[in-house]
């Protein structure tokens, strides 16, 4: 048994697993049960035991064990367009520059807020299959200049997969990098810490072609020691670790813990990349999701605690037309917006205002 298997078997996947470390009633795991039955659970032990207490809002805890919120089908499924910019089975060109791969459907931990519900854990339909097809793909289109290989978490591939992928990929001339999107650092240190062979490869790798590491720390709480100790051996081998996190109600959605998760990561050698409005997805969009004006006024005041090193992060959203970098209220009345990546060319780097509603969270699927 590889590392990594031996570490996915220990993990808790069933509500009744749950009960002991919880303090759950019968009629609590029979709710959780229901939950899990459309979006899986999957929680190392090792996350687990940094759930603080047994107070229903500690941050930890919502962000692994499952809310009755989660059940409303209120929201969308694919919120920015996935299936409309599949163009082989498992990978998505929606900016000119970048391919976009759906390595697994597997994570070592179903986050509750995850913008991919419809598919981790369970749906294998979007997934990438075809190595050769995806690499005929970006071979043939040389204004592709990175490709992300996503998931579910890519570091959920056994190590012979991810080596296909880094062998077929680094081989392209124009590509200028790879990166792995992943939150096994946060959720999972143990599977680079353990495991030898993984860092051997990806420093193998790394020699072909940059490998730059995507990961995703919402709380300061993730930072651990194990955490911190996993990025290092990352670091150690020369690939840079770049950090997205989501802005999360009841988790983040604080300057003072927004501040203090950014000037951590910096202190981690982990560099903020971006802070996303949570998307309205099914079964996220009422338990996590926090107004655009509130957010904007949560990250002026934050930056004001932050080191230069971590308030380079650009607060943004992944719209159906593209990332749209959310500005400000410069004239106090509509908030500013700029497209930081845009699907179409017409929209490339362009500026646009709108007035919103207090309890807006989102943008309508047409952009004025």
């Amino acid at each position: 048994m590889s590392v990594l298997q031996q570490l996915l078997s220990e993990c808790i996947r069933s509500p009744e697993q749950l009960r002991e470390p919880l303090h759950l009633s019968d009629g609590e795991v029979a709710h959780l049960k229901t939950i899990a039955d459309q979006y899986p659970i999957c929680i190392p032990p090792y996350y687990l035991r940094l759930i603080e207490s047994d107070w229903q809002h500690d941050p930890i805890r919502r962000l692994c064990i499952p809310d009755p919120l989660e059940s409303s089908t209120d929201g969308h499924k694919d919120t920015s367009g996935e299936g409309d910019n599949t163009v082989v089975v498992g990978m998505q060109h929606k900016y000119r520059q970048t391919a976009l791969v759906l390595t697994t459907n597997q994570c070592s931990m179903y986050c509750r807020h995850c913008f991919r519900k419809r598919m981790v854990g369970s749906n294998a339909d979007e997934i990438a299959h075809h190595i050769g097809e995806m690499v005929a793909y970006v071979a043939s289109h040389p204004e592709i200049d990175n490709v992300l290989l996503s998931g579910g978490d890519a570091l959920i591939n056994e190590n012979e997969r991810l080596r296909q992928y880094l062998e077929a990929f680094s081989g392209i001339a124009h590509l200028d990098y790879i990166r792995i999107g992943t939150r096994v650092p946060v959720v999972l240190p143990q599977r680079i810490l353990r495991d030898h062979a993984l860092l051997e490869l990806l420093e193998r790798y790394n020699r072909r072609k940059q490998i730059i590491i995507v990961t995703h720390f919402n709380h300061p709480h993730e930072l651990t020691q194990e955490a911190r100790c996993a990025v290092q051996a990352l670091l150690g081998i020369g690939c840079p670790v770049r950090n997205q996190t989501v802005l999360l109600k009841g988790i983040n959605d604080d300057p003072r813990v927004l501040s203090e998760l950014m000037n951590g990561l910096t202190s981690a050698g982990v560099l903020p990349y971006y802070l996303f409005q949570c998307r309205p997805a099914m079964g996220v969009k009422h338990q996590f999701q926090v107004p655009l004006l509130k957010g904007q006024r949560i990250v002026d005041e934050a930056k004001k605690d932050m080191n230069g090193q971590a308030k380079q992060f650009r607060y943004v959203m992944s719209h159906m037309t593209g990332k749209i970098e959310i500005l400000g209220r410069p004239d106090g009345e509509e908030m500013l917006f700029k497209y930081h990546q845009a699907k179409y060319e017409r929209d490339a780097s362009r500026f646009f205002s709108m007035k919103l509603a207090e309890d807006q969270c989102w943008l309508p699927e047409k952009i004025p």
